[in-house]
């Protein structure tokens, strides 16, 4: 699997702390969890909940992260100046490939302040921006509309229904399926005001990419941060030409506010060119190659940077328009 490095949490909202659960949480997360109300609704928990299962719980959720496998937080917020816990929140990667599944719970005593709503939408964007899954997928009890409602209001699709045993229950309940995208979250790609002209009907935008190319010969890939349309997915540099502006001087322009490098327009030679038609508009984008520039790459827009062998390119996921280059990228170097 592919290992990109992560952000640090803890991860934060207008209101709300997600960070990983300390053993000093675990009376809180106890006390909260541990109500008819609340566990009811949540599939892995029995009822009564054992005090002994929060620390267990907590103890392994530091190994979970490392690997990988799990990311499990505690939300809290701050009361008086004194941060309180109010709920859990996590996403599990399941074992279909690029799926993570999420859940969630909320103490009765903070329901109908948009707590779940708040948490819910910022693990999920970080999620599709920052872990290697395209797809956020959720399951709720029927009789949960709250949890429902939550769900539709972040932008999730219901896609199915089924079973699922709720041990606090004692039996198998019914759940509806939920699901989102990048696309979903995130929305289309922005294309107003920037649009040259028209395409089979649609808005034609155009976009310069560039592939800087090491010493060692690696390509440098960015990937799109948490905020930006399509964020998650790797892509050249670059960025969407302006009007009345050239390729050359919009890959200069963007490259030196994306990565703080000067280059120059002899520097980029013309390589190739992609032509997608995305659902509402058609992109173009010319494909540079850069071998020379000035400064030290860095991340300016936060968002992550790999120096990746032309050999494995193919294995970041990118928007659909920029795989095609790939290959050929790959069989010039």
């Amino acid at each position: 699997m592919l290992q990109v490095a992560l952000p640090d949490f803890p991860l934060r909202t207008e209101r709300l702390t997600l960070r990983p659960p300390r053993p000093e949480d675990a009376e809180a997360i106890h006390r909260l969890v541990n109500e008819w109300e609340v566990v009811r609704m949540l599939s892995r928990l029995p009822y009564p909940y054992p005090r002994e299962l929060t620390d267990e719980w907590i103890a392994s959720t530091g190994t979970q992260m490392e690997d990988g496998s799990a990311y499990h937080l505690a939300i809290t917020g701050e009361e008086n100046g004194r941060e309180m816990v109010i709920g859990c929140i996590g996403l599990r990667l399941d074992e279909t490939p690029r799926v993570a599944d999420l859940g969630y719970w909320v103490g009765r005593r903070y329901w109908g302040h948009g707590v779940a709503s708040e948490a819910a939408g910022r693990a999920t964007r970080w999620a599709l921006a920052n872990l290697q899954i395209d797809t956020v997928r959720a399951r709720v009890a029927v009789d949960n509309p709250a949890s429902v409602a939550v769900l539709r209001r972040l932008g999730f699709r219901e896609v199915g229904a089924g079973r699922e045993d709720f041990f606090a229950r004692g039996g198998s309940h019914p759940v509806l399926i939920f699901q989102a995208s990048r696309a979903d979250i995130f929305g289309a790609v922005e294309t107003e005001g920037l649009a040259h002209g028209m395409a089979g009907g649609k808005k034609l935008l155009l976009v310069a990419a560039c592939a800087l190319i090491d010493t060692d010969t690696r390509v440098l890939l960015a990937r799109r941060p948490e905020g930006k349309k399509m964020a998650g997915l790797w892509e050249f540099p670059g960025g969407k030409v302006k009007p009345g502006e050239t390729p050359e001087a919009a890959l200069i322009r963007e490259l030196r506010e994306e990565l703080g490098i000067d280059v120059t327009e002899a520097c980029l030679a013309p390589f190739t060119f992609a032509s997608h038609a995305y659902e509402t508009f058609h992109l173009l984008m010319p494909l540079y190659l850069c071998r020379r520039w000035d400064g030290f790459v860095r991340p300016l827009e936060g968002q992550a940077l790999a120096w990746v062998r032309p050999q494995k390119l193919s294995e970041y996921e990118m928007p659909a328009a920029d795989k095609p280059l790939v290959p050929l990228l790959r069989d010039f170097l």
